[in-house]
């Protein structure tokens, strides 16, 4: 048994998010979610210790037992036959409430830690199943790549050759909503998504310009609702030269933008950051 595993996981954003009114018998969305990993990333740590605990640095505001790392941690065990005797510790840069599924990749991260820990295959059924009942996305970060991912977001379909591509991360000064708010916010005035088809054919052959022609996330009408400051965000964006195409990830509140270059990204990032005071980050898709 290894003494101590690091895992570091890339967080994600959403080329397609398209969510359906259907719900299923858990009552989430049916949810079409093409997501790529992207190279900003958190660091899980996990090692054997006299009982469980989990630590984040820095320390999130609410308690730990409530978090995708504990319950990752406490299903896992159980569904293995183990005993969730270890200490699992959070290095974190990924922002909260972005959009960017920074608490599912870091149970994602716990997950593949532990297993390595406990002798099991991330890709075991059992693990794959405790990942669908922490969250929607945890399964997307037990193997980050290019991929559809159907259900609630949360059964694979698809994946995708890597896709190497320069971004430039941003973030409004206000805070946006929650994703149960940005779900509700869509239930009241939500539209149709649309076909994931193209998405999926542009992936494919890798072609970067095909990809930046077919962003789609019908999510992010309740995103700019609960938080208007992403709808600027995103037209400046998108009047930047060196952004090939814009949109807001996810429930919000961050928003890509698909550069020509690394330094394009940089660039953008810094002129987000000093010309309008935003969070900003100049990153790329992760290929590791």
């Amino acid at each position: 048994m290894a003494c101590s595993v690091a895992v570091e996981t890339p967080c994600k954003i959403n080329l397609h998010l398209g969510v359906h009114h259907q719900k299923d018998a858990r009552g989430y969305h049916r949810v079409d979610s093409v997501m790529v990993p992207v190279a900003l990333t958190d660091v899980v740590e996990a090692r054997p210790a006299s009982g469980l605990s989990v630590s984040f640095e820095p320390p999130l505001e609410v308690p730990v037992e409530k978090t995708g790392v504990w319950r990752a941690a406490t299903l896992l065990a159980e569904a293995l036959g183990v005993s969730p005797d270890v200490e699992i510790r959070v290095r974190a840069r990924i922002p909260e409430r972005a959009g960017l599924g920074g608490s599912s990749a870091d149970a994602g991260a716990a997950l593949r830690a532990l297993c390595e820990l406990w002798g099991a295959d991330p890709c075991d059924p059992r693990v794959v199943g405790v990942a669908r009942g922490v969250g929607a996305d945890v399964a997307f970060f037990l193997h980050p790549e290019p991929a559809l991912f159907l259900g609630a977001g949360d059964v694979l379909e698809r994946a995708f050759p890597p896709l190497d591509v320069p971004l430039v991360l941003v973030m409004p000064g206000s805070m946006g909503g929650s994703t149960p708010e940005a779900y509700a916010e869509f239930d009241r005035a939500g539209s149709d998504p649309a076909p994931y088809d193209e998405m999926c054919a542009a992936l494919q052959t890798g072609v970067v310009s095909a990809v930046a022609s077919h962003l789609h996330n019908n999510l992010g009408d309740a995103a700019r609702s609960l938080c208007p400051e992403i709808a600027d965000v995103e037209a400046w964006l998108r009047a930047q030269s060196e952004v090939l195409a814009a949109q807001v990830t996810g429930s919000g509140s961050c928003s890509f933008g698909l550069c020509q270059s690394a330094e394009a990204a940089r660039e953008v990032a810094t002129r987000a950051a000093s010309e309008r005071g935003w969070r900003s980050w100049a990153t790329k898709t992760w290929t590791d």
